[in-house]
């Protein structure tokens, strides 16, 4: 078993989790922009506006995990498994 930071990962139920917690929050704001009393430009705008912010916090994530992954140090080997002979 090994304790390096890229071995861990998340359970199916928190996956599923983040997942539906995206769709509905996206679903909300897409009906609340549908419903928002202003003229049809408006709500483009927001909409283009609320696309963007989802892209660029896509790519702001898998920044910061990269760099986190990339600063992390190598693993070092375990000698403890070989037999000195």
């Amino acid at each position: 078993m090994s304790d390096t930071p890229g071995s861990k990962q998340n359970t199916a139920a928190f996956y599923g989790q983040a997942v539906a917690s995206f769709a509905v929050a996206m679903a909300a704001t897409a009906i609340g922009i549908y419903q928002l009393s202003a003229d049809a430009w408006v709500r483009g705008f927001l909409a283009i506006a609320v696309l963007y912010l989802v892209t660029s916090s896509f790519t702001l994530a898998k920044v910061i995990r990269d760099r986190q992954e990339g600063a992390a140090p190598a693993p070092s080997p375990s000698y403890t498994s070989f037999e000195k002979r």
